[in-house]
């Protein structure tokens, strides 16, 4: 079974509780017709006697003034058709008794439980004793009978007894006609419900088809750009593709950029090794000054600096995004925090430029101090990259409308338009003929900061007159 397809099992499972809920409804059915048709048989017997009894009349006198014998004699061969009495009983038949109706005999007993009218179908059984009013039951000759007694009395006379006589073998007739129809229409019905099933579950599951097969091309092609498509739709399967579709959407995107940070990581890195493994090649080839010596450790140094500042970021930037999810959030008090690093830098003073900060009080955020940090130092270091000499940095703090807007501006190089929407790409630099200091990863790591204290980070610059980097983010009343 567990290679069996999953429209396969939807169906047989299906079929099985349909054979079973088929079972018991035929179980039902026969249990209830039969105790309805018994009961329906009982009642048809009671209801022949009793129209019967108001057929029959108890008189004073006698009709017929014929010999006893002969009355008795020909009394058990009369039938409905015509009013008839018997002699010397004082009980006259209308014309209207029915002694053989829809399988109900009508017999009529003296008191002392002779036959004096009708015909007795249990002649030789053993039958009981005559009870008004009750029905019971007779076995003979391995059929069983339904016996109703039914007592009538006159002023001047001692009684007389209606008994009416029913076989259940009218029942079992009924009972084995619905047995016969519902062992043809439930197996039908059955087998019509399956093949709907079997169709309804292929069309149903269409659409998984659909997406395990795109599912096994991007796996074997890898073309994350494939897509399930299945259009408008809102049920489960509609809302598993859109989210497979989704989710191919951002693979794909992942890996663009994971392919991308690492041709930009092997690019970046591949020119300080080049130069300190051309560098090394060239003093070794012949002896040279000790000044020529000291020159080549010295661009050695400088380009190992250059690869450590460059890991470092890269191990940075993957700790932040691998550790997204893990990250512990508490109240950061913002004013605080910039003002202790807006001192601490204050004191590099690269190039002459001078750094002022203004902080508002009371600013706090819900975020990671060292974080924060980190975002707002790599603000302040690409300010000091490419600021002019004896520039200017400020830094502001200010709570606007329930948020903390954070600004670092500079009267630096600025950045063209065409580099903007790019600048916080992954090792992108704006500059690439410019000898600056730099990653190209300073500014991704601030947008994924941001990103992750569910902020924004943005930019205003104009080439020859500086930048204005401004971080925002939700703060917490107090």
């Amino acid at each position: 079974m567990k290679n069996m397809s999953l429209r396969a099992k939807i169906t047989l499972w299906f079929s099985a509780v349909l054979i079973v809920i088929a079972v018991i409804t035929f179980a039902v059915i026969l249990s209830v017709s039969g105790r309805v048709i018994q009961s329906s048989i009982q009642d048809q017997l009671i209801t022949a006697v009793d129209d019967n009894a108001d057929e029959v009349e108890l008189s004073h006198d006698s009709i017929f003034s014929d010999d006893a014998d002969e009355s008795d004699d020909n009394s058990h061969g009369m039938g409905s058709g015509h009013a008839s009495a018997l002699s010397g009983s004082g009980i006259e038949v209308d014309d209207d008794f029915m002694e053989n109706v829809n399988g109900v005999t009508t017999s009529i007993y003296n008191g002392s439980g002779k036959l004096i009218y009708g015909s007795d179908p249990l002649s030789g059984a053993d039958m009981p004793d005559f009870s008004d009013g009750n029905v019971s039951t007779v076995k003979y000759q391995s059929v069983t009978y339904y016996v109703y007694d039914r007592r009538l009395s006159g002023e001047h006379h001692g009684g007389i007894w209606l008994r009416g006589v029913i076989s259940d073998s009218q029942g079992t007739a009924q009972i084995s006609a619905i047995a016969r129809l519902s062992l043809i229409a439930l197996p039908l019905l059955i087998l019509i419900a399956i093949l709907g099933g079997w169709l309804i579950a292929g069309r149903s599951m269409k659409p998984v088809r659909q997406l395990t097969e795109t599912a096994e091309e991007i796996s074997q092609g890898s073309d994350l750009k494939k897509r399930i498509s299945l259009g408008k739709g809102s049920d489960e399967i509609h809302r598993l593709a859109d989210s497979f579709d989704a989710m191919f959407g951002r693979l794909d995107r992942a890996f663009t950029a994971e392919k991308q940070f690492t041709s930009d990581a092997s690019h970046e890195l591949r020119t300080p090794l080049a130069v300190i493994t051309s560098q090394c090649e060239y003093t070794l080839e012949a002896p040279r000054t000790a000044d020529e010596y000291v020159e080549a450790l010295e661009t050695v140094q400088r380009q190992s600096a250059r690869m450590t500042g460059l890991v470092s970021d890269m191990l940075s930037f993957t700790r932040i995004e691998q550790n997204a999810g893990k990250t512990v959030f508490e109240a950061v008090d913002l004013t605080a925090l910039t003002q202790s690093i807006c001192s601490d830098m204050a004191l590099i003073a690269d190039k002459g430029i001078s750094l002022r900060f203004d902080a508002e009080d009371g600013v706090t955020v819900r975020g990671n101090a060292d974080l924060l940090t980190r975002l707002l130092t790599n603000l302040i270091g690409n300010a000091y990259r490419y600021g002019r000499e004896n520039g200017h940095i400020d830094v502001t703090l200010r709570k606007e409308g329930g948020s903390a807007l954070l600004t670092v501006k500079d009267d630096g190089i600025g950045i063209s338009a065409d580099d903007l929407p790019k600048i916080f790409d992954r090792f992108y630099r704006a500059d690439k003929s410019r000898s600056v200091k730099g990653t190209g990863l300073g500014l991704s790591i601030v947008k994924e900061i941001a990103d992750l204290h569910g902020g924004t980070v943005n930019v205003e610059s104009e080439p020859g007159k500086g930048s204005k980097f401004t971080f925002k983010s939700p703060c917490i009343q107090g």
